[in-house]
């Protein structure tokens, strides 16, 4: 069992979607009008390369540090460290090998990176389901923030295990006052959450996620911190979950139109 979303932004705003303890009017057309912002293209139309140092599945446990060049067609990454160590030469010759192919095989990188576009908007469709699932408190400032706290809405019926999961959550959403930009978003299993009436699984007290947008260069607002840690135990007792931190720094603005191999060429010359 695995929680079908991605961390990050997705999973932010499938919490985002949400309400908490008094239904607020205010704060729902608050987080309406966060949605409207994080959905509009045009707030998300800058490219940028930056660092990456991310611990999750992909990473098989391991540290990763990254040098990451976004363009249109996806991220195109470069491993620089694992667990703190630097690259074997072997290694990173591999790495700079899988490069070339990108630039080689663009159409294979672009059904992968498609694939992962594609989970993104499943995630949204589930957005538009979630948004009916909770409800929301009264707003109030904290420092240049709206804060707004949410939990679930018990009159919901959510539709599948992923939506039993999110559902369970409660926590709170951080908003940019000036911007409507989503700052920070997190939630939490306040309680053990059966799956099938425990007989598909166990949902540990705890489980949850976080994530931090701050603005960067361009005036976009970019992921900086993704903790998911979703834990517990399936049917035969197998362990099951979705583990992921990530935290990503020295954001740099780049030209709109930067090409796999342009993105490329900048990873292979950047000072790291």
């Amino acid at each position: 069992m695995r929680v079908g979303v991605r961390a990050g932004v997705l999973l932010c705003l499938l919490a985002a979607g949400v309400s908490r303890g008094q239904n607020s009017n205010t704060a729902r057309q608050l987080v309406d009008r966060m949605l409207a912002h994080e959905n509009d293209p045009g707030e998300h139309r800058n490219r940028y390369m930056y660092l990456s140092e991310e611990r999750s599945e992909r990473t098989g446990g391991h540290l990763w540090r990254e040098r990451v060049v976004e363009t249109e067609m996806g991220k195109v990454r470069l491993l620089l460290a694992e667990d703190g160590q630097p690259l074997s030469s072997g290694r990173l010759a591999a790495e700079r090998s899988r490069l070339a192919e990108i630039v080689a095989r663009p159409d294979a990188f672009e059904r992968r990176e498609q694939a992962q576009k594609n989970d993104e908007q499943h995630a949204e469709q589930m957005l538009a389901l979630l948004h009916k699932g909770f409800m929301f408190d009264e707003p109030h400032m904290e420092g240049s923030d709206l804060r707004i706290a949410y939990r679930p809405d018990p009159a919901y019926q959510p539709q599948s295990l992923e939506e039993r999961v999110l559902h369970a959550m409660a926590g709170a959403i951080l908003i940019d006052e000036r911007t409507m930009a989503l700052h920070r978003i997190d939630g939490t299993v306040p309680t053990d959450l059966s799956l099938g009436f425990g007989l598909l699984g166990t949902i540990h007290a705890g489980s949850g996620f976080s994530t931090a947008h701050e603005m960067e260069p361009g005036n976009e607002w970019k992921p900086s911190v993704v903790n998911t840690a979703i834990n517990g135990k399936a049917v035969f007792f197998k362990a099951i979950g979705k583990n992921e931190h990530a935290v990503c720094s020295d954001f740099r603005l780049l030209p709109g139109n930067i090409s796999l191999a342009q993105a490329v060429e900048m990873l292979e010359k950047s000072s790291f």
